[in-house]
Order: C-alpha cells, then structure tokens, then sequence
C-alpha cells in the first residue's frame, strides 16, 4: 500500500476576535455571499450582524480593516494546510490533485475570496496590500514553487514558472464563481452547486496534470 494522508488536520489559525468582531466578519461575508460582490456598505453590515456601524471603526478602524480582517481570517486554514500537505508522504502529483482540490473547495466556500484578494493589493492602502502579500500571496507562490521543484526532482514534473502556475489556478478558481454570471446570461448556465464544484475539480485536475507531468514513453 503506497503512502497514506494523515487525517489529523491542523489547528485553525486564532484571529483574537471577540464575539461581536465575530459577527461582524460573518455578517460581511454573508453579504458578499448573497450578492456576490464585495460591494457592501457599514450600514448592510451592521443591519445584517445587528449591530452599530460604529462598532466596525471600533474593531476595524474601517471597513478596509473589516475587509483585511475577513480575508485573513477566511485565508488562515488554507494557508496553513500548504505546509501540512507539503509535508505529507505523498508523490508530488497526489499533492498537487488534493492542492487543487483544496483550493477551488475554498473558492466554493469563499467566493469572494480572489475579488477581495485584489481590492485590497490594488484599490485600498499600501499597508492592506502588504498585509495581503505577506499572509497569502507569497506563501501559496511558495508552496507552489516548492511544490514544482519536489515534482521535478522526482520525475513527476516538468519545470514550470511557478508564477505562472499560480496566475493558471488561482484566475481560474476565480472565474469559476466571478465569470458565472455572464456565463449565465450568455448561455443560461446555473449556479455552482456542489456537483458543479465536483466537475470542476475533476476537469482542473485534467487539465493542470495533463499540462505539468511528465509525459512517460514519450507520450
């Protein structure tokens, strides 16, 4: 029997909320969930959570701080579960299927996730979009130039810009929840459901693995 994944996962991240920063965010991304758009005022916010729009500058400074916080928070699990899966006893392209896995499931549950990841790199402080570089960009480029670099050594892998590989991935998890409203409208496609997220994991998996591996008898 080849190598097992540990079912143990690893602990959440902490966030150092309390209960009413809490309901904030939730409220937030519920928001955004809804209406799939960052596009969310202080007062949607603290009507959804039930609670004063001035308790947001309290905790958050402003709604760019609630903003950063919710993405951190959203972020905290996905990142760390790079350095657990990187540490597995498992071929590269084992890694690299549940790595793709991971991700769009993470979309699926976070749609908002790459819209906010860009706001807050490219239309809010230069502070948010460090923040943002330093908690999730550069350890999942990271991860995957690492990743690349443990597949080429065992074979499994042909040698590609990690940069690359990661604008291929993360733009088209993105897409999946982002472009589906014009996909709607052009050709009348549903929402994502959960089996939608299922075939596109399948479908990813084919594509990023018949791109990257190795191709053996010189197929």
């Amino acid at each position: 029997m080849g190598p097992q994944l540990q079912t143990s996962a690893p602990e959440k991240l902490a966030v150092g909320r309390n209960a009413t920063a809490e309901k904030l965010l939730d409220a937030a991304s519920e928001l955004m969930i809804q209406r799939s758009s960052i596009e969310i005022s202080l007062s949607d916010i603290a009507q959804k959570s039930g609670s004063n729009a001035a308790l947001v500058k309290y905790h958050f400074g402003n709604k760019d701080g609630l903003l950063l916080a919710l993405l951190a928070r959203d972020a905290a699990t996905e990142v760390a579960n790079l350095e657990y899966l990187l540490a597995q006893p498992l071929p590269p392209t084992a890694k690299l299927k549940l790595h793709v896995s991971g991700i769009i499931r993470a979309y699926h549950r976070f749609p908002y996730m790459n819209r906010l990841i860009h706001y807050l790199l490219h239309e809010s402080s230069a502070e948010a979009a460090d923040e943002v570089s330093k908690f999730f960009v550069a350890p999942l480029l990271d991860f995957h130039r690492r990743l690349i670099e443990e597949g080429v050594a065992k074979n499994e892998f042909r040698a590609v810009d990690p940069v690359l590989f990661y604008t291929s991935l993360i733009g088209a998890c993105d897409h999946l929840f982002f472009g589906r409203h014009a996909m709607s409208r052009a050709i009348g496609v549903g929402p994502v459901t959960d089996d939608v997220c299922r075939q596109y994991i399948a479908h990813m998996e084919a594509l990023i693995c018949g791109g990257i591996l190795e191709r053996a008898n010189g197929e």
